[in-house]
C-alpha cells in the first residue's frame, strides 16, 4: 500500500464514521462532523499525495497527525459513557488516522534513503 491509498482510505473512514456518528445519535451535534471535516481536507489532498508534492505531503502527514491526537479526548468520553458504537468509530478512525501515518513516515524515510548520494 502506498501513502495515497492510506491517505484515501483515511478520508473516507473520517468521513463515513463521522456520518455515522452523526446520524446515529440519539442527540446529535454538529462536532460530529469535525471529523469529517478534516476528511474533506484530507481527500483534496490525495492527489499531491499521490504525485508526492512535498508541500501536500506535509500538510496531509501534519493534519493527520492533528486527527489522530485529537480522537483521543472523544475516545476518553466514549469509553466513560460506556457506548460501544462510539468507541468502535472512534478507534475505528485512529486505526486509520495511525496507519496512514505509518505510510506517511515509511514514505519519507523511502525518499531520504534514495535521495542520498554515494
Amino acid at each position: 500500500m502506498n501513502a495515497y491509498i492510506a491517505n484515501l482510505l483515511n478520508a473516507v473512514a473520517l468521513i463515513l464514521f463521522s456520518i455515522w456518528a452523526y446520524l446515529g445519535s440519539i442527540n446529535p451535534s454538529m462536532t460530529a462532523f469535525i471529523p469529517f471535516v478534516f476528511g474533506i481536507m484530507l481527500l483534496s489532498l490525495n492527489n499531491g499525495v499521490q504525485y508526492k508534492v512535498i508541500s501536500q505531503v506535509r500538510v496531509a502527514a501534519a493534519l493527520t497527525l492533528l486527527v489522530f491526537l485529537a480522537l483521543i479526548k472523544p475516545l476518553d468520553g466514549s469509553i466513560g459513557r460506556d457506548d460501544h458504537m462510539a468507541i468502535f468509530r472512534v478507534v475505528g478512525m485512529m486505526i486509520t488516522s495511525f496507519l496512514a501515518l505509518l505510510y506517511f513516515i515509511m514514505n519519507y524515510k523511502s525518499a531520504l534513503i534514495s535521495s542520498k548520494k554515494y
